[in-house]
């Protein structure tokens, strides 16, 4: 996954002029936040650090994150137009960003950020669309076709009441993408659990609308490759042109839509003459096994991904 060449000349733009060890801690600090850690003592860093930190290392992720996720969205949505978004906790519109790369209908968009500096960096990227400096706990939502909040309802003291409200301003469909840890997982399966009862339909990841099979200590989530820029790589101090972003997510819409029959939901692990896949799937978890002698359902097993849907469409 690459960020579109002018989101990442907007990055390095921004980043120009700060000195490296600043941004080193400035990501340093970011990674923690997002992993739920300890956080890193640090040096004071100033508005401008923090926000060329951000863009550099957040602004990719939550652009890979909600790339991959609204790719399926769209997928399972089928004909439904979708020509209007809402993007809850916004930052800098990565979510909006990977919407309009994605959904061809999309002309209004709304975004909302209680941070100035993320929000005023998100207008110089979309200067058309319509911004909101504000919390999500007092901000009136707007009904768009589809609302999305990533990375942001676990950053509330009381997000079920904001996910309340969020649900009712979505015309057709509803997605939250939080960290892929157990605590984001958590909350993702607690959206996931309230919505359902009360009628909600599923769109993904689950194949089913019934009640979720993973047990403790795993836990559901999904990965999407970033390619990391030379800046991001002497940021992290990385060898790798690349990093895994971790993610869980859960969309719902108004209406049905066509859900995968079952979820790839670990990475799969190839052997010599078969590969082994761990599917979810509406009657649970189970760990198949795809052998050379299946022919094309092998084919399909070497070829498949984490967070794929199994059996192939």
């Amino acid at each position: 996954m690459q960020l579109p060449e002018r989101i990442r000349e907007f990055v390095e733009r921004r980043a120009a002029g700060i000195s490296a060890s600043a941004l080193e801690r400035a990501a340093a600090a970011l990674s923690d936040h997002y992993r739920g850690g300890k956080a890193t003592a640090t040096a004071p860093l100033s508005p401008e650090e923090k926000l060329a930190a951000y863009l550099a290392t957040r602004l990719p992720a939550t652009f890979a994150a909600a790339s991959a996720v609204l790719g399926e969205v769209h997928r399972r949505l089928g004909g439904i137009r979708v020509s209007s978004i809402l993007d809850l906790g916004a930052g800098t519109g990565a979510a909006t960003l990977a919407a309009r790369e994605i959904f061809p209908d999309l002309a209004d968009c709304t975004l909302v950020e209680a941070d100035a500096e993320l929000a005023a960096a998100g207008r110089d990227l979309t200067p058309d669309a319509r911004w909101i400096e504000g919390d999500l706990g007092r901000e009136a939502m707007p009904t768009h076709d589809l609302v999305v909040a990533s990375y942001v309802f676990g950053e509330i003291s009381s997000p079920m009441s904001a996910v309340e409200r969020a649900w009712l301003a979505a015309r057709v469909a509803f997605v939250v993408i939080e960290p892929g840890t157990t605590r984001g997982f958590a909350l993702v399966r607690q959206v996931r659990d309230r919505l359902l009862k009360q009628g909600a339909g599923m769109v993904a990841p689950c194949p089913g609308g019934g009640a979720c099979p993973m047990v403790s200590p795993d836990w559901c989530h999904f990965g999407q490759r970033v390619e990391r820029s030379s800046l991001h790589r002497r940021m992290k101090k990385g060898a790798l042109g690349y990093e895994d972003e971790k993610f869980s997510y859960v969309a719902l819409a108004r209406a049905f839509a066509g859900r995968a029959p079952g979820r790839v939901v670990r990475r799969p692990a190839p052997h010599p003459g078969w590969v082994e896949l761990v599917v979810c799937q509406d009657q649970g978890i189970r760990t198949e096994r795809v052998s050379r002698r299946q022919g094309a359902a092998y084919r399909a097993a070497r070829k498949a991904a984490w967070g794929d849907p199994w059996p192939p469409e």
